[in-house]
């Protein structure tokens, strides 16, 4: 038991003894550390100057700064270490085999991977600040982008925010790019309707409206044969700065209803079929056919006065006005979510 206990005592002096030796180059360590923690922010920022000619790009400086920090913090840690006399243990950290290296690995994964998305976002610049676009299944204006997520604020004012990662590695449509929009909806007519006369009236009604595109012109195509209709399929082109693609197929979808109620040009319901298993018996009444069912003949109404086509000036009072601009200025207005400096302004 005692020689036990003077061992121990021993190696406590030993590791003393060691402790005091090192104790200078543990020091110097500390202070190496320490200034280097203090000037990192500033020495990577003189290394990067030369990057400010090369590209205007702020989220470009912002990682090449950081990078280089890391790597000056970096190198002061193994330098401690070294001096500490924990060669091996600075080694694994070094060469990121350590737990610290795995543990830092796996927890700052995600943000690494969403700051490289965003670099390539800033170099690539699929779109910009108050575009309109389409991410995945999010439809929104771009408010804000900075080194993690994206923030788009839809057309119902919620605001969206979607990591710079899964934007870069999913589908991004930018629906301002290109100003003209096509849009289509399809309008049925009966089989007893002449399709040549129905096209020509849809064309003409479409193509005299204000706010539809000469360029590319519409088109009125025989979609499909229903089961009671012959579908029309309509296709035409807006400005979508000015002009709403909903708004506009619902009025072309009104007035081309009244145009072709006017021409007699029947719409009818899916067809539906009665089956009378016994037949229907019918009786002569003063030399009228009268179904003897016991149910009222049906009276036939005279017919009436077709609908007059719809007027030219009635397009300047529909309201068929774009909602970019208002939602434009939801985002401006809008408290940002996410702090941090907008990459892409």
């Amino acid at each position: 038991m005692e020689s036990s206990t003077s061992e121990l005592v021993s190696s406590l002096n030993a590791y003393w003894q060691a402790f005091i030796v090192k104790l200078p180059a543990i020091a110097l360590g500390v202070l190496i550390l320490m200034l280097t923690l203090w000037l990192a922010g500033r020495v990577s920022q003189a290394l990067i100057r030369p990057v400010r000619y090369l590209s205007s790009s702020p989220l470009l400086r912002s990682v090449s700064q950081r990078a280089v920090s890391l790597i000056l913090i970096l190198l002061a840690l193994y330098i401690f270490l070294k001096l500490s006399g924990l060669s091996e243990f600075a080694v694994a950290i070094m060469s990121g085999t350590g737990v610290l290296g795995l543990i830092l690995g796996f927890a700052f994964r995600d943000i690494a991977e969403n700051m490289i998305a965003s670099l390539l976002l800033t170099v690539q610049r699929p779109f910009r600040i108050d575009d309109v676009v389409q991410i995945n299944s999010y439809t929104g204006v771009v408010q804000k982008v900075t080194t993690r997520a994206t923030t788009l604020v839809d057309f119902d004012g919620n605001h969206i925010q979607i990591p710079n990662a899964v934007i870069y590695k999913g589908t991004i449509k930018n629906l301002t790019a290109n100003p003209k929009m096509r849009g289509q909806f399809t309008l049925g007519i009966g089989y007893d309707a002449d399709c040549q006369q129905a096209q020509r009236l849809a064309l003409q009604l479409i193509g005299e409206h204000p706010n539809v595109l000469k360029e590319p012109e519409p088109l009125v195509l025989v979609d499909e044969l229903g089961s009671a209709t012959v579908n029309l399929k309509v296709y035409f082109w807006i400005n979508v700065e000015s002009t709403s693609v909903i708004k506009m197929a619902s009025v072309l979808m009104r007035d081309l209803v009244e145009l072709f109620t006017a021409q007699g040009i029947s719409m009818p319901d899916d067809a539906r079929e009665v089956i009378f298993p016994q037949g229907v018996p019918v009786t002569m009444v003063n030399n009228q056919e009268q179904v003897s069912d016991n149910k009222e003949p049906v009276k036939q109404s005279p017919a009436s006065k077709p609908a007059s086509a719809p007027k030219k000036s009635q397009a300047a009072h529909d309201d068929v006005s774009s909602e970019n601009d208002d939602i434009r200025r939801q985002a401006e207005e809008a408290r940002a979510p996410e702090q941090g400096a907008n990459i892409l302004s």
